[in-house]
This record gives C-alpha cells, structure tokens and sequence, in this order.
C-alpha cells in the first residue's frame, strides 16, 4: 500500500470510496450529503486530499485540511484538521485507516502544529476505536451540529 497526494485520475475513485464507506451513515440514495462526499475534486482543490492506494486502487482516502482551508470546522490556531477520512467496505482490516492517520498525524508535526483536531457522527464507533488507538481523546466541548438531524463529537490529540 501507498500514500500519497491524490493525481487526478484517483479523483473519481477517492469521490466513490468515500460514498462506499459512509453508506450507512446517510439517509439513502437522495441524502444531499452524498453529492459532497463523491466531490473529492474540490476537497483537493480547497484542502488537501491524500489517497492510499494498492495495485491501482484506491483502497482510502482522507482530506487534510491545512491553515486557511474552508474545510476546517473546530480547529484553532496552531491546530492540524483532517476530515472524510474514508476507507472502503472492502479493504477494512487491513491498515487502511491506521496509515491514514499516521499520515494526518505526521504531516501536521512537520508543519508544526501542536494538536491535531477532527469531528465524527456520533453513530461511527468504528471510526471512533481507530481514532482511539492513534491516541484521540473526546473534545466534547467542540461538539456541533452542522445541519439540522446532524451531531458532530469532536475529537483531538497533541502532537
């Protein structure tokens, strides 16, 4: 397996991988939210999309969202964000999520940062035992709701 900065033919793939791992979080085939999680093209144009990749596929993703990113949502200052971190049905078991967040986590050591931040539905325990193993503790008090029916918990460790 191999990270890396996301080319364009990986775009489309990073956009259905992502779709494919948050399935069972959306309320179905219409769920407006769908339309964003498929757009890897702009979370690369407006932030940092990374793929982990494997034969030519793209197993995983995740978007590094660095300073002056409209992605970021509870970081502060001196604060590293990812989001969307994604790692399809198929290829979970066998380190995808992990990697990416080593990736996550020493991209924003090189850069300085002092703490690394990232909210998640509170329905993705999954998600949440990975986050805990790389360290991540519950930020509660970032908690929010970014639309209506939507409950992001907070998380962040320091670097």
């Amino acid at each position: 397996m191999r990270l890396r900065r996301a080319a364009p033919e990986d775009l489309g793939p990073a956009g259905a991988v992502t779709v494919a791992a948050y399935a069972a979080f959306v309320t179905g085939e219409h769920d407006p939210y769908l339309d964003r999680l498929r757009d890897a093209a702009r979370r690369d144009r407006e932030a940092e999309l990374w793929v982990a990749v494997d034969d030519g596929n793209v197993l995983g993703t995740v978007t590094i969202c660095p300073p002056g990113s409209s992605w970021r949502e509870i970081s502060r200052a001196g604060e590293g964000e990812f989001r969307m971190l994604a790692v399809h049905p198929a290829a979970r078991g066998r380190g995808v999520g992990a990697a990416l967040v080593d990736l996550v986590l020493d991209r924003f050591r090189d850069d300085g940062a002092t703490a690394v931040v990232m909210s998640s539905l509170r329905e993705m325990a999954d998600a949440h035992r990975l986050y805990a193993r790389a360290g991540f503790t519950r930020l509660p008090e970032r908690d929010f709701s970014p639309a209506p029916d939507v409950q992001l918990i907070a998380f962040g460790r320091d670097l």
